[in-house]
């Protein structure tokens, strides 16, 4: 004898997890083509809070070439104020003697400068032979960054 209820109450108690999977592989292609559109700009790897470096101590002796770029535009190499047309031949000048390991040049940058002009000399640097520069910073004192002085 078998046992048949015959009332059509027979309810299946799986779940059917085919819909489900569909609806997810569809939000899967959305959020895949979404997600690109999301990023703006270039993604760079920032630099870590470090401890501050060693101070070079080329950039102390009086033979080492140290120009400035104030805010307002204005060029120095030491106290000297100088052109944008001066710098080349002064550079070339005080680096004549030096050995290519020594051929280094220190750029002090002022906080408001143009971007542009600190293009423009890394330029005219590059022109003299040039193959290091360095960016001279004030160190970061206590774990602050100091404001410029207005």
């Amino acid at each position: 004898m078998s046992m048949s209820t015959g009332s059509g109450e027979d309810f299946n108690s799986d779940i059917n997890v085919t819909p489900m999977v569909d609806i997810m592989l569809v939000l899967l292609i959305i959020f895949m083509v979404v997600t690109p559109l999301l990023q703006q700009g270039v993604t760079v790897t920032l630099p870590k809070n470090m401890d501050n470096p060693d101070v070079d101590q080329a950039i102390i002796k009086e033979s080492s070439v140290v120009i400035s770029l104030s805010d307002d535009g204005k060029y120095y190499i030491g106290k000297d104020a100088l052109e944008k047309e001066q710098l080349g031949p002064k550079i070339k000048r005080m680096l004549e003697n030096k050995s290519d390991a020594d051929r280094i040049v220190y750029m002090k940058i002022g906080v408001q400068a143009e971007y542009a002009k600190v293009v423009e000399l890394i330029q005219i640097i590059r022109d003299q032979g040039v193959d290091k520069v360095g960016l001279v910073a004030d160190k970061k004192k206590g774990g602050k960054s100091v404001a410029p002085a207005k």
